[in-house]
């Protein structure tokens, strides 16, 4: 058993130590939207994973509609981002940046000075965004971007991506997932655009392909990859007759990018409707890159499961990740993972912000402290 979940992978020029990435997840400990050395612990701590991929990180202001969400658009940022790059390199990690514009998904109280929530129409999102000041508040309706608007947002995009390779990132991943500003533009339910942006699946899917294919041609396919998240319902997503036709459209126009990735996530582990499997196999097909599945595996068997079948040539593990940075050598050993607290995903603990972030012990930790 396990015979290609251990071993090394390749991911374009990469060779990844196993066949294992870290998912993106949101941990809000970004400090007045920089980096810090905390978080470099906390990356530092997964690096045994083949692939680290950071939480979604803002190319621009108006993209912050997070409480304490990262950025990636300043020197100030690069600075603080290098901490984490430089201390996984040091363990023989490989480190990609999730660059994510949160679009209509946010708060003005959670935005810098002079920012706003953004998106391709003026369409609120149901639900409600923590604010630290103000607690839960209702999400706000976006300013639709005028056309030139979205042209410039490409570009913040691409800045980003420049950014993060002068931060030492081995490459970038375009959050078109959960909910966000790129999936906001492919679903007809938040874009009601009428220019070459809105309408047909092709014009939904404009902004995502044109964004990957900028960020490609300033810093290479082979350090560009894509999350996608087909049938999520995150952050207020409908479900809408053509998303089978978008998603196939997507994975045969991004494989002609030749991206180095598409990270395919399924949010039934958390209550969404599954990823029906001809979806998956459409996308595989049309894809013939890297694929990366991400949702629910939480053992050894499943993720060899993926990886034997083709389905998958990496698999990515979210939560398990927060409670047990060194997961790869629990799965190898077969060793009971340790459990995580939901209540600091995304807030400190009494003790402060490394309470359930860095403060989880690796096994040979806890075993020295019981004997």
């Amino acid at each position: 058993m396990a015979s290609q979940t251990f071993s090394p992978a390749q991911l374009g020029s990469l060779q990844l130590q196993n066949h294992l990435a870290m998912a993106p997840m949101t941990r809000c400990r970004a400090l007045g939207n920089v980096p810090n050395t905390l978080m470099a612990e906390y990356y530092a701590q997964r690096a045994s994973a083949g692939l680290l991929i950071t939480e979604g990180t803002s190319p621009s202001p108006n993209g912050l509609g997070y409480a304490r969400m990262p950025g990636l658009f300043n020197a100030e940022h690069v600075a603080g981002w290098k901490l984490s790059t430089d201390a996984v390199h040091a363990k023989g990690g490989h480190i990609f940046v999730q660059i994510m514009h949160s679009g209509r998904i946010g708060h003005a109280l959670n935005l810098p000075e002079g920012a706003e929530a953004v998106g391709p129409s003026a369409v609120a999102a149901a639900g409600q965004m923590w604010t630290d000041q103000q607690q839960m508040q209702d999400h706000p309706t976006p300013r639709a971007l005028t056309t030139e608007e979205v042209r410039s947002t490409i570009q913040e995009f691409v800045q980003s991506a420049k950014l993060a390779i002068e931060a030492g990132f081995d490459g970038v991943e375009l959050h078109g997932a959960n909910g966000y500003l790129l999936e906001q533009f492919l679903n007809p339910t938040s874009n009601q655009r009428t220019d070459e942006y809105g309408g047909s699946v092709q014009n939904r899917a404009r902004f995502v392909l044109e964004t990957a294919k900028a960020v490609v041609e300033a810093i290479g396919a082979e350090r560009t990859g894509i999350r996608l998240s087909p049938w999520g319902t995150a952050s207020d997503m409908a479900h809408y007759p053509e998303i089978d036709e978008t998603y196939a459209y997507l994975a045969e126009e991004l494989q002609k990018l030749n991206l180095v990735y598409l990270h395919l996530v399924d949010h039934s582990s958390m209550g969404a409707p599954a990823v029906p499997a001809e979806t998956v196999a459409t996308i595989r097909q049309k894809f013939t890159n890297t694929l990366i599945l991400a949702g629910g595996y939480n053992t050894v068997e499943e993720v060899e499961g993926a990886l034997e079948s083709g389905r998958a040539n990496l698999v990515a593990i979210g939560r398990p990740f927060v409670s047990n940075p060194d997961l790869v050598a629990r799965l190898k050993q077969g060793t009971e993972l340790a459990p995580y607290d939901p209540n600091t995903f995304y807030a400190p603990g009494p003790e402060g912000f490394h309470q359930g972030y860095t403060d989880y012990p690796a096994l040979a930790e806890t075993e020295a402290a019981t004997k």
